[in-house]
């Protein structure tokens, strides 16, 4: 793993890839339909520091978790430093392993905030504890997104516990699963998914892997299935094909999707590369799941059929940031360059081929899309507005004095934005 790929793990890669009832809210990591794409939205196409800005707070610690959004609420998980608090120090050395341990203690929060003018409606310390690793340097200890149905929010902290509360921020149960042990010990990223009544946090580290389910409300287990994986940062997606839900991952060894009810394995095929990263994503039946570490590939195949390829390429394929899945198309970072690939989702087409991206670069964050737009957000505070069109066209390129790695969030005619230091709404004035 090189050092710049050390940054795959904090990406907020976070939050479950399911669709949830209320598809008005951005209730999860890749949004209400798990594809990055929030449909009943309109958000600004132009801001800056000082246009559009509804409201910025500061944040109380570190994170690369993607804020959710429901209702007139905002969630967002943090970890925060405890007095003099140590942080892991990268060496410089490019394929540097860094792995260096924190010694003081970390909080791990997370917080409500008011929709309307940013005010904190409460903030909540889950645990306080010394982390057993210390990661990378570039990654948090909140790398996994929150995740709600309108009745519960649902806080992943990896080896710090699963926690359940309702939204007015009370404890109703929690988990502890063990210590993740992760491939140089680079960190976690990958979040639960949500579907129904059953949520699913997958376990893939340099020990025993496993992919687990508990009933949201008791926090009882319902089932629970090993894995012959490695360390991967891809949040598991939950699709419905002729009226049974199943729970797709990504994997190093073998993309499975999994029974959700009973957590039998319905099926799998061939993997992908090492390191895997983004998030699959689903339309009407189709997987696309792809990877970019030692190899390229993206695969399309249909739940009918999984063994079979419908399409498949081997070059500009994703690696941190996750697909975008709208208007029957595919658009994706090849690595986490200023480079996107926009494809047809049934043929693999991608006339008219690949296009820089103008004034962006070093793209951790996933794109998003809404009212015929793609939004893509930069590490040095950049968010370039295009157009869904064939070909795109950029619309506007909007900065920001903060660095973002987190994916945004869409609700309503609002991005909310969570920066290293930050977080902001941005919206017309």
């Amino acid at each position: 793993m090189n050092v710049v790929s050390c940054r795959i793990l904090i990406i907020c890669l976070t939050v479950a890839a399911t669709a949830i009832a209320d598809d008005r809210y951005w209730p999860q990591w890749r949004g209400p339909l798990a594809t990055g794409e929030a449909p009943h939205t309109d958000p600004p196409v132009r801001w800056s520091e000082e246009q559009n800005i509804k409201w910025k707070i500061e944040l109380p610690g570190r994170g690369h978790s993607t804020p959710i959004a429901w209702g007139e609420r905002v969630f967002v998980t943090a970890a925060v430093p405890v007095g003099d608090a140590l942080s892991p120090k990268y060496s410089g050395r490019p394929g540097a392993h860094d792995n260096l341990p924190v010694t003081h203690e970390i909080a791990f929060v997370v917080l409500a905030v008011n929709r309307a003018d940013g005010a904190i409606v409460w903030q909540k310390t889950l645990l306080q504890s010394i982390p057993h690793e210390g990661g990378h340097e570039t990654a948090t200890f909140a790398s996994a997104s929150p995740v709600t149905d309108g009745e519960h929010l649902f806080a992943f902290f990896g080896s710090h516990g699963l926690y359940a509360l309702n939204l007015g921020g009370d404890l109703l149960w929690q988990k502890d699963l063990g210590d993740m042990h992760t491939k140089h010990g680079h960190g976690e990223g990958a979040s639960p998914a949500l579907h129904g009544d059953t949520l699913i946090v997958n376990w893939d580290h340099q020990e025993q892997t496993f992919i687990v389910a508990f009933d949201k409300r008791t926090g009882g287990r319902r089932w629970k299935q090993n894995r012959d994986e490695s360390t991967s940062w891809a949040t598991p997606i939950i699709v419905e094909h002729k009226g049974k839900p199943q729970v797709i991952v990504s994997g190093t060894n073998r993309i499975r999707g999994y029974d959700l009810a009973d957590g039998k394995m319905l099926w799998q095929r061939k993997g992908l590369s090492n390191n895997v990263v983004a998030s699959p994503v689903a339309h009407d039946g189709t997987v696309f799941a792809g990877s970019s570490y030692e190899k390229q590939i993206l695969v399309a195949f249909h739940l009918d059929n999984p063994s079979k390829t419908i399409w498949s390429r081997k070059r500009r394929t994703p690696y941190v940031p996750s697909p975008l899945l709208t208007g029957g198309h595919l658009y994706f970072i090849s690595h986490y360059q200023n480079v996107i690939s926009r494809v047809e989702i049934d043929s693999g087409d991608d006339a008219p081929g690949a296009f820089r991206l103008p004034g962006v670069n070093n793209l951790y964050a996933s794109p998003v899309a809404a009212a015929n737009r793609i939004y893509l957000t930069d590490l040095d505070g950049a968010t370039l507005v295009l157009t869904a069109d064939d070909p795109p066209r950029a619309l506007a390129l909007n900065q920001l004095d903060d660095s973002f790695s987190a994916s945004a969030a869409l609700v309503g005619k609002q991005i909310i934005l969570r920066g290293a230091r930050h977080l902001y709404c941005i919206a017309e004035n």
